[in-house]
């Protein structure tokens, strides 16, 4: 039994970091941020086969796992990098597994190749929506209110959940309008469906097992956020001065470092472990994608509010950025549900609450 990465998948992080380091600096994740679109650095992470991770190699893929994709959704975190990932590299192909020879014939191939992007609505059925919020599928056709769709912007394709967690297919998907989020590297889009051709992708399983990915990938994405996070105070904390001495060498801030470095380490591998139960233990990846996505909302937010106080007041400012991460991280926590709503998912998985 392996308990670390191998060879090839440290090797695929690396790469994918090396090349978000080219792709989204801190100057490209700002102009995106005001206004600006991440067209170049998806072509940069297509060119390396980055939306191909987890489409068969038949379809132009890689026919990599949900390990290695938690390692590129890791890396895009820790730059906050803006990309169509989630949706489009993961989210969609994951569901169009249920689809048919043709759908897949049709669209794998051009999600693996970044030549289309997916968006993916599936926020009410998986975060809980008040009666009558959702969208209704019938006959064919889907009608509703689409919120917190994710990677709607210029998609292609859209996958949807109806109210009864029903998955769609949309070939020529309504225009999304931009929802206000805190987070200024992603954006969430609303799309309101009247009466549009859809087609289906398989039922209430399907939607469980796309949940249990979308946790598992936002996890990763708050995993490597918050690394970032933790390596910029501890950096800072070796450079700033303060009473002739830098501030690193006073015992407060050494504990703030050491604090935040023992929560975020044992966090690595409970997500490592929620995307290899996601291929290889379906048994247990419902519960721990759950886990995953509760701890990793709590540990986060400490480290994002730690690594902000160990800044001082030059961690608020633009010039310097920390913001994007904190956001991002804060984004992370609600989206597809906070963690107080994920832990109830648990405990009724387990039996402990009723359903």
């Amino acid at each position: 039994m392996r308990f670390a990465l191998s060879d090839d998948q440290r090797m695929l992080q690396a790469s994918v970091g090396k090349a978000l380091a080219e792709l989204a600096p801190l100057e490209r994740v700002r102009a995106y941020a005001e206004g600006g679109d991440c067209a170049d650095i998806w072509r940069g992470l297509a060119d390396m086969g980055l939306p191909g991770l987890l489409i068969p190699e038949e379809h132009g893929g890689l026919g990599l796992g949900l390990v290695e994709a938690a390692l590129a959704a890791e890396a895009l975190g820790a730059a906050a990098a803006p990309s169509p990932f989630l949706g489009s590299a993961v989210l969609a192909p994951l569901a169009l597994r249920g689809g048919s020879a043709g759908q897949q014939a049709k669209w794998l191939p051009r999600l693996a190749s970044g030549e289309a992007t997916a968006g993916v609505a599936i926020s009410e059925p998986v975060a809980g929506a008040r009666d009558g919020a959702g969208v209704e599928a019938r006959d064919g056709r889907l009608t509703g209110k689409a919120l917190f769709v994710i990677d709607a912007e210029r998609a292609d394709i859209l996958v949807v959940a109806d109210r009864t967690g029903g998955l769609h297919l949309v070939e020529s998907p309504p225009a999304p309008v931009a929802m206000p989020s805190i987070d200024a590297t992603r954006r969430l889009s609303e799309v309101v469906f009247e009466d549009t051709p859809a087609e289906p992708l398989g039922g209430n399983a399907g939607l469980e097992r796309l949940r249990d990915a979308a946790w598992t990938m936002l996890a990763a994405d708050t995993l490597g956020a918050a690394q970032t996070m933790l390596d910029k105070a501890v950096a800072y904390a070796k450079e700033r001065r303060q009473f002739g001495r830098v501030i690193g060498s006073f015992q407060a801030v050494k504990h703030l470092c050491a604090e935040m470095a023992a929560e975020l380490e044992p966090a690595r591998a409970l997500v490592w472990y929620a995307a290899y139960a996601y291929d290889n233990a379906p048994d247990e990846a419902g519960l721990m994608a759950a886990h995953a996505k509760a701890h990793l909302s709590e540990i986060g937010r400490f480290i994002a509010r730690t690594s902000t106080e160990v800044h001082g007041g030059i961690g608020m400012t633009d010039l310097l950025g920390l913001h994007y991460w904190f956001k991002r991280i804060g984004l992370d926590r609600q989206l597809l549900g906070g963690p107080e709503r994920v832990r109830e998912a648990a405990a009724r998985a387990q039996g402990l609450v009723k359903a």
